[in-house]
């Protein structure tokens, strides 16, 4: 694993926080990589017609959603969010054969879409989503992050300070986060606690050889994989690379402060 330093040379533990998507896109899996530990937020509210629950793919008649059926229960934590039927699958796995069987790649991953898709039946959402993520990282996209549970504290609170609670629990040095986090997230509560902030930047990735154009980068990352097989990771990481107000220099943790929550 990739040690993380400062300017001074000291090491930096980076972690991420990050609700489980359902097979996300590739900067999904580029924040992924750019920490240490990496951990999946899902004991908070449940966003239905979300990234939770569906994504976009490449056809010849344009963008197309699949959708993993939930039901109309808002008032769940993700976590807790049940599968309603199991139809779904094989039409997935059928979407996607359609989709992609001409692109260079599909055969490579064949085996992997049909233990998803046709050998076990999902109940639950996260354990789906997490199942692919941790498979699509670890194993095609060679990232080597460890991937842990926010359920495994019981951080109490709500927004930025849960979060700063939670990011405090696993001792970081460096919080990354998407861009649209700056509209909540407290930087300076996470300054004052010694923790830096850096927003990811999405621009720039390169672009692949992609069947049915214009070439669209908000698609699941299996097009990626599809079209560019072991070459994947490559396009994963932008020109344009993270960001933020203080992570370029170490913050300094105050002696009074504790990196635990209370």
């Amino acid at each position: 694993m990739k040690a993380w330093r400062d300017k001074i040379g000291q090491v930096m533990k980076r972690l991420a926080v990050l609700q489980s998507n359902y097979i996300p896109w590739k900067g999904y899996f580029d924040i992924i990589q750019r920490v240490e530990t990496f951990v999946f937020y899902d004991d908070v509210q449940y966003t239905k017609n979300d990234w939770r629950n569906r994504n976009r793919i490449k056809t010849s008649n344009g963008l197309n959603w699949l959708t993993v059926p939930t039901g109309g229960n808002l008032g769940r934590r993700i976590c807790d969010v049940e599968i309603t039927d199991s139809h779904w699958q094989k039409k997935h796995f059928r979407t996607l054969q359609q989709s992609y069987s001409k692109s260079p790649f599909f055969e490579t991953y064949r085996e992997f879409l049909e233990a998803v898709y046709l050998d076990q039946c999902w109940e639950n959402l996260s354990e789906l989503n997490q199942y692919m993520i941790q498979r699509i990282a670890t194993e095609f996209l060679g990232i080597t992050t460890e991937f842990r549970n926010a359920s495994e504290f019981q951080v109490t609170g709500s927004g930025s300070e849960r979060l700063l609670k939670l990011v405090s629990n696993y001792q970081a040095d460096v919080y990354v986060s998407g861009p649209a986090a700056k509209d909540y997230l407290d930087e300076q509560e996470f300054n004052s606690a010694g923790i830096a902030v850096e927003y990811m930047n999405y621009d720039g990735y390169p672009k692949y050889p992609q069947l049915h154009p214009p070439f669209c980068h908000e698609v699941s990352i299996l097009d990626l994989l599809f079209h560019v097989g072991p070459d994947a990771p490559k396009y994963i990481t932008p020109s344009c690379t993270s960001h933020n107000s203080n992570a370029q220099q170490r913050v300094l943790k105050p002696e009074s402060t504790s990196r635990r929550s209370a």
